[in-house]
């Protein structure tokens, strides 16, 4: 049943009216696999996702003479690679940005052209075979590294056997493991892929399946171009040459991050500021945000709620969308995750669509940055993916404790729960909140706080551990790649080779549907069957309780002139009063 207000997604209605229309108008290209935006990625938030640019001034140069843009990071937030090949944050991702050249890229412009597949180094798009196994792409003799040698196949055929190497343990290998002779690879019985084939200016690339999203992997991060020789480091390699715009001169583990200009870059890029310096030694996420307002940096990146704090008083002051605060709808969701494969929660559907029907998403909207910083949802497809349909599954507006009982009579099993999550504040309070929420049905949850310290990586070790012994898991996830068969595939199909899905669901029809809906005869029909699976899922499987999506929020200084999102903020084509 349709429930009052579910249209506004949160209770306000001029808002949410606005972002609904802003939704209508973006589109997202074909794209893939990605169980991850890295291994799986889980993330915070995604870099290909949406762009929208406000132009505010001309591209020049500051008052003071200073070109170079300054970020502020804080400590909490962190930085965990700047290795291509082992990034997993949308920070990193950002910065990684600036310095990287891949085969092909998504433009660096608004609205519908933010989510196509546009060549780079390539000079076109691959030529594909008939059966969508084999990939060529041509280079462009043009790029070249910032120490001034030129940028061949075989740069980028080290880049993704980089992702393969066991020793690496890069979460971009879940992109890469169904090239030919990966798995040898992933063994360590070979140190590259017989299936990537370099010779001069060709990289022809054998799949052992057909794989028609290919190109847009080729997209992300961990494909960009590195020196042949670029060296196997599981803590991550720091000093490289890099074939972007820009390259990374000095950098010290959570200090600090020199980023200047390329003085060989061959592409068609348009930069603007002389490069970036990236402080990451603010206390706390807040102390990050009030240096951009005090204009002692230009942007930081933090969680939509943190700029939307009150006690900032940031929209207050500066509004929304007029001058340097600015929102973004993202692809991002929040959601609590069920171990499926465990004791309490395998074959126990039932018990799963209690939890569901149990949660008060109106009172966790606060710990999401409220109505402006997210909209709330009960399903996995964000509202901007081609073919969401909005199908009222479960109750946004407060919980339906008489359902959730009914469901969860005789289906408590042990009665006990372990919830994991970070321990940081937003997300330990929304834990919080979740077990207080589930005490009505019986169900006592232990929190499980990952220390600060280790909640990066060591997070999502944790999830994706062969013997997790949690039951429930918070999670903030962005689909590497905005489209909807990316975003499933997380929950369904845990059959491709070597890959696991994020909740343990195990099921052959839902696994038979999903390729089905992936081989539709086109774009549209493609959305739709992807639109009726993921209500199908959420309705009857429940592997997860989705909270809501996320906005994307971007906070710059006075003197910034131009802001691309793409949602986080496009680094690489920026501009300074």
């Amino acid at each position: 049943m349709k429930r009052p207000g579910r249209k506004s997604q949160g209770g306000n209605g001029l808002w949410a009216a606005r972002t609904r229309r802003t939704l209508s108008t973006r589109a997202i290209s074909p794209g893939g696999e990605q169980v991850s935006r890295r291994g799986l990625r889980l993330a915070i938030a995604v870099v290909t996702a949406a762009a929208a640019v406000v132009a505010l001034s001309a591209p020049g140069t500051s008052a003071t003479g200073d070109n170079v843009f300054r970020i502020s990071i804080s400590q909490q937030s962190g930085l965990d690679y700047i290795d291509p090949a082992l990034s997993f944050t949308p920070l990193g991702w950002a910065l990684i940005d600036t310095y990287c050249a891949r085969l092909l890229r998504n433009p660096d412009r608004s609205g519908r052209a933010a989510f196509d597949v546009v060549p780079e180094v390539a000079v076109a798009t691959p030529k594909m075979s008939s059966d969508a196994k084999t990939f060529t792409f041509t280079l462009r003799r043009n790029f070249r590294f910032s120490d001034g040698k030129p940028v061949r196949a075989d740069a980028f055929a080290r880049a993704i056997n980089r992702t393969l190497a066991p020793q690496m343990g890069s979460p971009g290998a879940i992109h890469t493991r169904d090239i030919v002779g990966a798995d040898a690879v992933l063994a360590g019985r070979a140190s590259s892929a017989r299936g990537v084939v370099a010779r001069g200016s060709t990289l022809t690339i054998h799949l052992t399946r057909p794989a028609p999203d290919f190109p847009a992997r080729m997209t992300l991060p961990y494909f960009c171009a590195v020196p042949p020789g670029m060296p196997l480091d599981p803590e991550g390699v720091t000093r490289f040459e890099s074939a972007g715009p820009y390259r990374v001169t000095d950098y010290v583990e959570n200090q600090r991050v020199t980023i200047r200009r390329n003085r060989f870059y061959g592409g068609s890029r348009r930069t603007h500021v002389d490069g970036f310096d990236v402080d990451l030694t603010a206390p706390t996420v807040f102390d990050a945000v009030r240096r951009v307002d005090r204009n002692e940096a230009d942007w930081g990146l933090s969680l939509s709620g943190v700029f939307l704090d009150p006690t900032l008083g940031l929209q207050a002051k500066y509004g929304i969308d007029r001058s340097r605060l600015f929102v973004e709808p993202g692809l991002g969701i929040r959601m609590l995750v069920f171990n499926t494969g465990g004791p309490l929660f395998r074959s126990n559907p039932s018990l799963r669509r209690a939890i569901n029907f149990a949660l008060d998403r109106k009172a966790l909207e606060a710990t999401g940055g409220g109505p402006v910083g997210a909209s709330l949802t009960d399903q996995y497809l964000p509202y901007a993916m081609p073919g969401f349909k909005d199908a009222a599954i479960y109750p946004l507006d407060g919980p339906d404790l008489a359902r959730a009982r009914a469901l969860a009579e005789g289906n408590l099993r042990s009665g006990r729960a372990v919830l994991l999550t970070p321990n940081f504040p937003l997300p330990l309070t929304t834990a919080q909140m979740v077990k207080r929420q589930l005490e009505p049905l019986g169900l006592d949850v232990t929190l499980d706080a990952v220390p600060l310290h280790i909640q990066l990586r060591g997070y999502f070790e944790r999830l994706l551990a062969p013997d997790a012994t949690w039951d429930m898991a918070l999670i903030l996830w962005t689909p590497n790649i905005p489209h909807a068969h990316s975003a499933m595939t997380m929950f369904l199909n845990g059959r491709l080779p070597g890959s696991q899905t994020l909740t343990r669901l195990e099921s052959e029809s839902y696994a038979q549907a999903l390729s089905k809906a992936a081989g539709a005869p086109s774009a549209l029909a493609r959305a739709r069957a992807f639109g009726v699976l993921d209500v199908s899922v959420a309705r009857d499987v429940a592997p997860a309780a989705a909270i809501n999506v996320m906005n994307e929020v971007t906070f710059v200084s006075e003197r910034v002139g131009c802001v691309v999102r793409r949602p986080v903020l496009d680094l690489a084509v920026v501009c300074l009063r």
